[in-house]
């Protein structure tokens, strides 16, 4: 017969889900609360033919050995009921949550190893959604169940925490995003991005959203810097291609519907260098990219661990070699 005296620490060392774990905690209780019955009836006991009960509890030659070791039993059942509710922050149990994490749309080519990487080293999962920094940030304010945001900048995660929707202190800048310009078709050996932007020599220049798109804001500042003459400037506005963000940007490149378009370093990274022109930072705002924990979050504990796993330093030489720089 199990003899739960001799429950250790080492039955719950191994990591394990949530579901694993409510049905030991389950399992635990219903024993506890069988045992507990079958004390009450053996406390209460009926004379043969009468009414009249005893306790038995109030005479102790009467209580027998088969009971004392149920209230042993009943004892130690109580005390690892307790540790496997209780106590569970004291031993090496690994908690395993479901983070959902929202990302700005440029980080899509690294957040799959930076997932990979952090599910192999804990037991937690991560549901990544993509989109443009403004509207990941709308959707939040709507209540969207996220537990961290990834941001193309840092001024949305400033507003989430000056509305008390992201925890104050767990802002910081994870990458700095770096802009280009790319032009698959249109470049030869007589003309760079750059000089087909200056020239026109296009129909459609595609850029994301300024105002969702941190990278679209950018661009704006680098045609600004670029032209430096309103009439022109005006004229490349009336062939702008606009997307939701920077990855709808890249398709409407790639697909033809638009011949060059601003789009981040790190989507073109294994592009031919002639057809890739990377912005000097001069002509343009840093773009810092900022995490921030939601407040609402269910899991603040396995989005802690998320967020410290992003300034590990072998982390860092991911991002960079995704043509980001470090903060």
């Amino acid at each position: 017969m199990f003899d739960s005296s001799k429950v250790s620490v080492d039955v719950i060392e191994t990591p394990m889900t949530n579901n694993e774990l409510k049905q030991i905690v389950l399992m635990y209780l219903l024993r506890l609360t069988l045992m507990t019955f079958f004390a009450n009836l053996l406390r209460v006991q009926v004379h043969k033919g009468s009414d009249k009960e005893v306790d038995i509890g109030a005479d102790k030659g009467a209580q027998s050995n088969v009971f004392k070791s149920l209230q042993s039993k009943i004892r130690n059942w109580k005390k690892c009921s307790t540790l496997a509710i209780f106590g569970l922050g004291l031993s090496s149990v690994t908690w395993a949550d479901t983070l959902n994490i929202a990302v700005a749309s440029n980080f899509s080519s690294v957040m799959p190893s930076i997932v990979k990487g952090f599910e192999a080293q804990t037991s937690h999962k991560v549901r990544v959604s993509y989109g443009s920094s403004g509207k990941i940030y709308a959707q939040i304010r709507h209540g969207a169940p996220f537990d961290v945001f990834l941001s193309a900048d840092q001024d949305k995660p400033n507003r989430l925490i000056a509305e008390s929707l992201a925890v104050r202190d767990s802002q910081f800048t994870y990458a700095q995003g770096q802009l280009a310009l790319f032009a698959p078709r249109l470049t030869d050996e007589s003309n760079t991005p750059k000089q087909i932007v200056m020239s026109q020599k296009f129909n459609k220049l595609a850029i994301a959203n300024p105002k969702l798109a941190p990278y679209g804001a950018a661009a704006e500042q680098v045609i600004r810097a670029l032209v430096q003459n309103g009439s022109l400037t005006e004229q490349i506005q009336t062939k702008l291609v606009t997307g939701e963000n920077i990855n709808q940007t890249y398709q409407y490149i790639a697909s033809g519907n638009a011949e060059l378009g601003f789009v981040a370093l790190s989507q073109v990274t294994k592009q031919p260098s002639n057809t890739v022109w990377k912005i000097p930072m001069s002509l343009y705002l840093p773009i810092k990219q900022d995490a921030v924990i939601v407040e609402s979050s269910h899991h603040l504990d396995a989005a802690k661990q998320f967020t410290d796993y992003l300034k590990a330093p072998s982390v860092k030489e991911v991002i960079e070699a995704h043509g980001y720089l470090s903060p």
